[in-house]
């Protein structure tokens, strides 16, 4: 009997090894764990990172103190204009005037009346004088003087320009027709006006300008003839022109002496808003 028991035990024994292969294999089991150790040595410093996203905004500090006063900036540019403020309060009555005289209104308005008639007097005779005595001719903006006086171009236009005028300057066909009958009614036949030819075209004709350095376009009263010569035969040496008393125009030698008709501007002598003043006819 106890010999069986030790073979069951025997074969129960190789039955557990049998089923444990790994414990016959060279596999070293960890053991249990040890202690803890002390700490190492501090290592060296690492290198720099990335920057790292910025962090979220902090709180705002506190208010800093007022700085002192800098200095006085340049003036700015004015302003635009304000607003209208409102009506101030009533000022307080002024003291009583003292009283009037009475009016003696009559006496006045016969005064006033009479140097209405004075007046009126004054322009008849003076328009008598103008146009009868001095022989002057007038037009709305002009004055024109017949200066029975012979001279050359040259010394009539010098002449106009001492009395404050020009010499005369038919810009339109009335002023031209009112000179012409100024010159027939003295029983003239031609005098200078103030168109003179200064310069020669490409093609050999003259250019004519008026005494105030404006040239001649619009209004131009040549005669036939001298259309004609002027297209056909521009060589001539007339450079200066001269009125007749028929109202056409015809060129001339600037060194001829003639009498001549001198232009004055109403406007240049107009005073306080009334008539211009005669000019003068005195050489």
């Amino acid at each position: 009997m106890m010999g069986i028991l030790v073979l069951c035990l025997f074969a129960a024994a190789f039955n557990s090894i049998s089923a444990f292969p790994e414990v016959c294999t060279n596999n070293l089991l960890p053991g249990a764990k040890g202690d803890q150790g002390t700490v190492g040595e501090e290592g060296n410093q690492g290198k720099l990172g990335k920057t790292g996203p910025p962090g979220r905004p902090g709180l705002s500090g506190e208010t800093g103190r007022v700085g002192e006063v800098g200095h006085t900036g340049k003036m700015g540019p004015i302003g635009g204009k304000g607003i209208k403020g409102d009506t101030g309060y009533e000022g307080a009555s002024g003291l009583k005037g003292k009283p009037g005289t009475t009016c003696d209104c009559g006496r006045y308005r016969k005064v006033v009346g009479q140097l209405d008639v004075n007046v009126g007097k004054l322009r008849k005779a003076v328009k008598f004088v103008k146009n009868v005595i001095l022989g002057l001719k007038e037009t709305e903006e002009r004055y024109y003087l017949l200066v029975k006086e012979s001279k050359r171009f040259g010394e009539a236009t010098m002449n106009c320009k001492l009395r404050g005028g020009t010499l005369a300057m038919p810009k339109t066909s009335n002023a031209n027709r009112l000179m012409a009958d100024y010159v027939s009614q003295a029983g003239l036949t031609r005098v200078y006006i103030g168109v003179q030819a200064q310069s020669k075209d490409t093609d050999g004709t003259s250019s004519h300008f008026y005494a105030d350095s404006s040239p001649l376009q619009g209004f131009a009263a040549w005669g036939q003839e001298e259309e004609l010569n002027s297209r056909i035969s521009p060589t001539t040496n007339s450079s200066c022109v001269e009125l007749l008393s028929t109202g056409t125009w015809s060129r001339v030698e600037c060194e001829a002496t003639m009498f001549f008709i001198c232009e004055f501007s109403k406007s240049r002598r107009r005073g306080g808003g009334g008539r211009g003043t005669p000019p003068p006819t005195s050489s």
